[in-house]
């Protein structure tokens, strides 16, 4: 790198620190925080007051329990939608609860009678009917027990008067089985007292919390209501048909929130059903099954007065597309349109800023986990709440913010917490959280250590000398797709070669790994850039270009500058360092554009022998490297093909005809093109 280049590099980085505000480094501002321990931290009773770096959506639903309106959480998995939601219960009435009741109809056995009583009564009018039926069953057993005693005592009366035994035998038998009748059939004989009493479909205490019910991933009849099946159909052994009945979440959320992340997993007749109770606030309970018994039971209207909270991220709404296009699940659009018109739509943060107060914050959810964690694990000292914060900047993949995937932290803490309780600490320690970093590992981090070790050992890559046509290109594996908020890089070797054209009308771009749709549009891309830079006519050529050793195939467009040097290498016949690795995408003018997950990428060069890699510029405020990184590499900002062509290549003569030859055939410009805010980068 040029020293003027340099310089300016370093004077963009200090310039960008200092626009991230005065926050100090973790360590040094955490000896100025007033904690020792997570012991002083003080958890608020709230639900609402625990929910970290959400404070748009905390508000959304406080107004949303207030007015009785439905909301709907989008956002990345772990960022708090649960909490969120359950939060909204402690806003909600206590005197609006009620007890639902189902009886038996006079007129239809199979359509059940519902009646709702203020919180509490139910029970009461349960426990009365219940001993009614039990004074007037006792009554009737009373009477039948006399009237065997009668039969009994006149067999017994008339074989001593007449002296023929056979007669007391007989009434003894006829008792009984006049008993054994009784037992058998109780309804026949009157005995059936239970057939009137009510059944509690759903119970309350005065002044109890309003019902949070997670119906995630519930059944038809898990949401819905069921009528369970009666194999005793006949003969008076059936069992009456409001004893059978069983309400769904819609009626156990009655008054309170009803949860249901991944929305879109519902099949869309249960999606309909759910609207239906939404806007009656009272649904019917049939059987679910057509075989069953309970398909011929149909309650009155049950009572659905609840507020839904449906979860879930973008595939959520409108669903997948499959490898034809074809959409598949997603929500159903007047179930959506209902909760736009009644309620509100949010989506969920997945970072914060790095500042003071949201730092604090991050202090008190490591507390908070610890409680909620029923304090099975230690209290963490200051050294470990620095390295949680580190992790927390680390998980963001961007400088200057912090992770709010608060699950997977969670998860860290407790894994450090375990450790420290192995080791008999009274406090977790820095050194807890940094092993526990290392055990907890995600399966696409361990896979690519395998992957990296594997490599390695069968030298499928360089990281000495240099090579013509093959460059050490960066990809990353898990992130958003895999529902973890960390990404686990690995090198991706790509090798070029440029041969005489087969075909007399026009050469060919092959390009072999498995390659996804996006991944082969970026090589075509790349085609277009390489005439523009070289200035050959490569329809005169077949240009090969193989991603080493990608069983698994490869997908995004990361992998732009790196095909694009290896296809000028080969062309040129000019080496290319292997110590340098390279991620970025391409635009068809040359510029180098922004993509995901760079922080696991370069750490997973510097695992692997490399020393330099090139990133593109827009990305380098999303670098946040663990320290035993810093000083193993050196990270090289780009902005166009030029730039990258300069720091990959080496041979002085040949190489600087090269660039010679750019410079006459274009004048290269700098348009920067920032990495998009709200939409995740690509890969």
């Amino acid at each position: 790198m040029s020293n003027v280049f340099r310089e300016k590099i370093e004077s963009e980085e200090a310039t960008s620190e200092n626009n991230e505000g005065d926050i100090k480094p973790v360590n040094d501002w955490i000896r100025d925080v007033d904690v020792n321990t997570t012991k002083d931290v003080e958890v608020p009773e709230m639900l609402a007051d625990q929910v970290i770096g959400q404070d748009e959506a905390v508000s959304v639903v406080k107004k949303a329990a207030k007015q009785h309106r439905h909301v709907m959480l989008i956002g990345s998995p772990g960022t708090g939608k649960s909490m969120i939601a359950k939060a909204m219960t402690d806003y909600l009435p206590t005197e609006d609860l009620e007890d639902v009741l189902c009886l038996p109809s006079d007129k239809d056995e199979n359509n059940p009678r519902v009646r709702t009583v203020p919180a509490g009564k139910g029970r009461d009018i349960v426990d009365s009917h219940r001993a009614k039926a039990q004074a007037k069953s006792q009554k009737k057993n009373q009477a039948m027990f006399l009237i065997l005693a009668l039969i009994v005592g006149a067999g017994i009366m008339l074989s001593i008067f007449t002296g023929q035994y056979m007669i007391m035998f007989f009434a003894i038998l006829a008792a009984a089985m006049l008993m054994i009748a009784m037992r058998a059939n109780p309804r026949a004989m009157g005995g059936d007292g239970d057939r009137e009493v009510p059944k509690l479909l759903t119970e309350h205490q005065p002044g109890e919390k309003p019902p949070f019910v997670d119906a995630t991933g519930a059944q038809a009849g898990a949401l819905l209501g069921d009528v369970k099946h009666d194999p005793f159909q006949s003969g008076g052994l059936e069992t009456p048909a409001h004893q059978r009945v069983e309400v769904g979440a819609i009626h156990e959320a009655h008054k309170g929130v009803l949860f249901l992340d991944e929305i879109n997993m519902l099949k869309m007749s249960s999606q309909q059903k759910l609207l239906t109770a939404m806007q009656e606030r009272r649904f019917s309970i049939t059987g679910q099954s057509e075989r069953s018994s309970g398909a011929m039971v149909h309650s009155e209207p049950v009572p659905t007065d609840f507020i839904l909270v449906a979860a879930g991220n973008l595939d959520s709404i409108y669903g997948a597309k499959d490898e034809e296009g074809r959409i598949h699940g997603g929500m159903h659009p007047a179930l959506r349109s209902r909760i736009r018109g009644y309620g509100y739509e949010v989506y969920v943060n997945d970072t914060m800023d790095d500042t003071h107060e949201n730092r604090i914050d991050l202090i008190r959810f490591v507390a908070q986990e610890i409680e909620k964690d029923e304090r099975k694990i230690p209290h963490f000292d200051k050294g470990a709440i620095a390295e949680v914060l580190r992790e927390a900047q680390r998980r963001a993949n961007k400088r200057g913010e912090l992770t709010l995937r608060l699950r997977e932290l969670g998860g860290l803490v407790r894994v450090a917490g375990d450790l420290a309780v192995e080791k008999g600490h009274k406090l977790a320690t820095a050194e807890d959280v940094v092993e526990a970093k290392r055990s907890a590992r995600s399966l696409e981090q361990q896979v690519a250590d395998k992957y990296i070790k594997k490599r390695k050992e069968y030298s499928t890559y360089q990281t000495e000398g240099e090579s013509v046509g093959i460059v050490n290109g960066l990809a990353a594996m898990g992130g958003d797709h895999s529902g973890m908020s960390e990404y686990s890089g690995i090198v991706l070797p790509i090798a070029s070669e440029v041969t005489p054209a087969h075909s007399k009308e026009e050469g060919r771009v092959v390009a072999t790994g498995k390659l996804g749709e996006i991944a082969k549009e970026a090589v075509q891309n790349v085609s277009a850039l390489i005439k523009k830079y070289t200035g050959e006519d490569i329809s005169k050529y077949d240009v090969h270009i193989q991603f080493i050793g990608t069983q698994e195939g490869v997908e995004g467009d990361s992998a732009s500058i790196s095909v694009a040097t290896a296809v000028i290498s080969a062309l040129e016949g000019i080496p290319i360092d292997q110590k340098t690795a390279m991620t970025g995408s391409l635009s068809v003018r040359g510029q180098v554009l922004p993509v995901g997950a760079v922080t696991a990428k370069i750490e997973a060069a510097a695992e692997s022998g490399m020393n330099r890699i090139l990133i593109p510029k827009s990305n380098i405020k999303d670098v946040v490297l663990e320290d035993k990184y810093k000083d193993q590499i050196e990270i090289i900002p780009v902005e166009n093909l030029g730039e990258v062509l300069e720091h990959a290549l080496v041979g002085e003569e040949n190489k600087d005809k090269l660039l010679d030859k750019l410079a006459k055939l274009l004048e290269i410009k700098s348009i920067p093109i920032p990495a998009p805010e709200h939409q995740p980068t690509p890969q």
